[in-house]
């Protein structure tokens, strides 16, 4: 599978050890940086690519990584058509990708050890979308809702 990861400087490290453990699974990376440390970079220059080349790229999947994950999941869903979750265990890595077809998983390297970060993208690469039709339903709503702004109809 093709996977574009970015990040920022409080997950350098977590983001390296990433790339490795990916291409060590037969996974074809794009590494978006930062390609060294910098304290003082800024995540959206590095998340929004890597959500945009996810975006550019059907069938690819992206990771998105910074001191919580809050920002990044923030900026990587503003990308049209990104579907970006905040995990903080394989559970909700798997729900992500089963329940909302989620295409980039944001992961917070002060919040997880390399070891659950790893766990969690083994689950969110994967795992397959459910098609089930609830869940397809739901993801149609929020996708209408971002190309017209149309609110869905009350119950």
């Amino acid at each position: 599978m093709r996977v574009h990861i970015g990040g920022d400087h409080a997950a350098y490290d977590v983001l390296g050890e990433l790339v490795a453990f990916m291409e060590a699974e037969g996974h074809e990376v794009t590494n978006h940086g930062p390609h060294a440390f910098d304290a003082e970079d800024d995540y959206p220059v590095f998340v929004l690519r890597a959500a945009e080349a996810v975006a550019a790229d059907p069938g690819s999947r992206g990771v998105v990584l910074g001191g919580s994950g809050n920002g990044e999941q923030m900026a990587a869903n503003k990308v049209k058509g990104i579907r970006a979750a905040l995990c903080y265990n394989e559970e909700l890595a798997r729900l992500a990708r089963e329940h909302n077809d989620a295409q980039v998983i944001s992961i917070g390297g002060r919040m997880n050890t390399v070891e659950e970060a790893k766990a969690m993208v083994r689950v969110f690469l994967g795992t397959d979308f459910s098609d089930a039709p609830r869940h397809v339903r739901r993801i149609d709503m929020v996708t209408a809702y971002e190309h017209d702004g149309g609110l869905p109809p009350m119950p």
